[in-house]
């Protein structure tokens, strides 16, 4: 699962990780099928996907997520609406959703058009098929010891699956998030004290990040700066999670612009244990992480 360089940075392969997590999801559900699939109340887990307007890079997203659950057996529900749908309509829809015994995980693709209130739309996900982990009933158990949220945030458990199938250990740990986002920096911070690291939060209005960085021995990396972490600030021998997807200009290839993190990765190589590319790393793992979700709420209903 990890590639060497020239250096000592061991690189964590991203895609490959994902793909086993698939392949053992694969086998889970047609073991669910099997066993429980003749049952009128069970086909198969069932995730809905719901897409407001035609933003090309959201449209690109839900594609991916449609054919991902194809390729695990996943039943994949998908919910297309016009740009202009009123707020109203868009959460009848969901209350639907909610009642369809068929359907085990919602997912809503933000952003949402700019009339509709996103927080409003999240919250009207029942708790029990809130597979993007967002709801504030799952956040808020996330950040209270002793509780267990249904579900994990995707992008956050997938930082923390790659750190566990690399064998990096967490616990008594310093670990630095870069940024405090509530789709990756909050919830990953959370996560990791779960798993009894000492975390410190550095975010655009902290001083010197670069002192508390290089004190670190796991980045997690979520500011949505290209390369703005240098080799310089990486302490020896850590673990970087590269969670930033960032387009720069590159008139060398076809498209124009390159994708990087947001860590220099080149640099990052020379100093760091271990490292996730972009594209490559976290990326394939937020699938992986919410299918495996709606694995989990399938499993929970059949369950009860």
């Amino acid at each position: 699962m990890a590639l060497h360089v020239d250096h000592k940075a061991t690189i964590i392969d991203g895609k490959a990780i994902a793909q086993t997590i698939r392949s053992e999801i694969a086998s889970e559900v047609s073991t669910l099928i099997e066993k429980y699939g003749k049952n009128d109340l069970f086909q198969a887990p069932g995730l809905a996907v719901v897409i407001v307007g035609h933003r090309k890079d959201s449209q690109s997203y839900v594609s991916m997520k449609r054919k991902a659950c194809c390729e695990v057996g996943i039943k994949s529900i998908d919910i297309d609406l016009p740009e202009q749908v009123p707020e109203a309509e868009l959460i009848a829809k969901v209350h639907e959703l909610n009642a369809d015994p068929n359907v085990h995980g919602i997912l809503v693709q933000l952003p949402l058009p700019k009339h509709i209130n996103e927080e409003k739309v999240l919250t009207e996900i029942s708790i029990d098929k809130d597979v993007d982990g967002f709801h504030p009933l799952n956040i808020g158990k996330l950040a209270m010891k002793g509780r267990e949220p249904l579900f994990l945030p995707c992008t956050p458990k997938g930082c923390i699956e790659l750190l566990k199938r690399s064998g990096i250990s967490i616990k008594g740990k310093r670990a630095v998030v870069v940024g405090r986002s509530n789709i990756v920096g909050l919830p990953v911070s959370l996560l990791l004290l779960k798993e009894d690291a000492t975390v410190t939060v550095v975010h655009s209005r902290t001083e010197d990040p670069e002192s508390m960085i290089r004190e670190a021995d796991i980045v997690i990396a979520a500011a949505g700066q290209p390369m703005m972490i240098k080799g310089s600030w990486i302490k020896s021998g850590a673990a970087v999670i590269d969670v930033g997807t960032n387009a720069v200009d590159d008139a060398s290839r076809k498209s124009g612009y390159r994708l990087v993190g947001d860590v220099d990765f080149d640099q990052a190589c020379k100093v760091a244990g271990w490292v996730t590319p972009v594209p490559g790393g976290v990326g394939p793992m937020t699938v992986a992480m919410l299918l495996k979700n709606t694995l989990d709420g399938a499993k929970r209903v059949i369950g009860q």
